[in-house]
């Protein structure tokens, strides 16, 4: 008998598990996604998606590296194949500066280096706040605007099926549903949805500009920091994190805020043209939440939400985990 699975939520989080499980059970799993939103209009679709753990709380570093790790392979495979263009993904060089040693990506990005004091002066050549460490490695962006619809086309052209719904209340939902599995990726939407009181927004505002000279990301990880980070029609500067604020309004002064900062990192920015600003929320939360929930009627609800900034980072890992839950579970049924 064929199970049935639904996936709440279409980000990328979603996505991937809804791919990722058609990988693994082919015609023998029924994958829907549910979601009240769709690409372009997720979360992950204002992100520049350039790989690397970022605001993720309290979760552990070894689900961390794991998860980030088997993104990373990921796309690794795609850009050596013809799908990179049509996916956005890119390898690009990438200087990080403030850091603290011990990074845990450090091992898996490509050719990281630790920055000498004579690059860190050149760097900070003219800046009143002076950068004290810092690192380059080349690592791989995935655009969302791009990647997260090449995953649905696999998702679509494996059989798979959306229904625009909005669910208020997972459980009742799950009483009511032939869904034998639910998956829980409604990111910010679980504060209400499950009623997480984990879960709070961190607000992030961007602009994209044109500037297709740049191949080069830099970001400044200090709480006041500012990042360029190239897409493959676009540039990405930002950016904000700001806690429990829920206005996806443009205010001016983080605007003034991300081009002064920019423009004083890469004096090249000054004159060139803005493209739109956009402003999301992240979902934040203390650690991720990836586990399943047996309820009293013994329907299941696998949850994976609560990946801060960087959904886009561990997405495909969280997904693999996923997916060992819902082998086990079937195994059960």
């Amino acid at each position: 008998m064929v199970k049935k699975v639904a996936i709440i939520g279409a980000g990328i989080n979603g996505i991937s598990c809804a791919v990722q499980l058609q990988n693994k059970f082919k015609s023998a799993v029924e994958v829907v996604v549910i979601s009240e939103e769709f690409s372009p209009n997720t979360t992950g679709d204002g992100s520049a998606g350039l790989w690397g753990p970022y605001l993720m709380g309290k979760t552990p570093n070894d689900k961390i590296f794991k998860w980030s790790k088997s993104m990373h392979d990921f796309l690794k495979e795609i850009w050596l194949s013809d799908k990179a263009g049509e996916a956005g993904v890119c390898l690009i060089p990438c200087i990080r500066v403030t850091l603290e040693d011990g990074n845990i990506w450090e091992d898996i990005v490509y050719g990281c280096q630790h920055l000498n004091q004579k690059q860190l002066d050149s760097l900070n050549e003219g800046r009143a706040r002076k950068f004290t460490r810092g690192h380059f490695f080349t690592t791989f962006t995935s655009e969302p605007l791009k990647f997260i619809p090449f995953l649905t086309k696999t998702f679509l052209e494996n059989g798979g099926k959306f229904v625009k719904r909005r669910i208020q209340n997972l459980n009742e939902f799950s009483h009511s549903s032939e869904f034998d599995i639910i998956v829980n990726c409604t990111g910010l939407g679980s504060k209400t949805i499950v009623g997480d009181t984990k879960m709070h927004a961190i607000r992030g505002q961007v602009a994209r500009v044109k500037a297709n000279w740049l191949y080069c990301a830099f970001i400044d990880e200090a709480d006041d920091g500012n990042y360029i980070i190239p897409n493959t029609e676009s540039v990405v500067l930002g950016g904000t994190h700001q806690i429990d604020d829920f206005n996806t309004s443009i205010y001016p002064e983080d605007s003034e805020f991300i081009f002064k900062g920019c423009k004083e990192l890469l004096p090249g920015l000054k004159h060139v043209p803005t493209l739109f600003q956009w402003a999301g929320l992240r979902p934040g939360r203390n650690d991720v939440r990836l586990e399943p929930e047996i309820l009293s009627n013994g329907k299941i609800i696998i949850h994976n939400y609560g990946h801060g900034g960087c959904g886009v980072t561990v997405a495909w890992g969280c997904a693999e985990d996923v997916v060992k839950i819902v082998q086990t579970q079937f195994s059960k049924l």
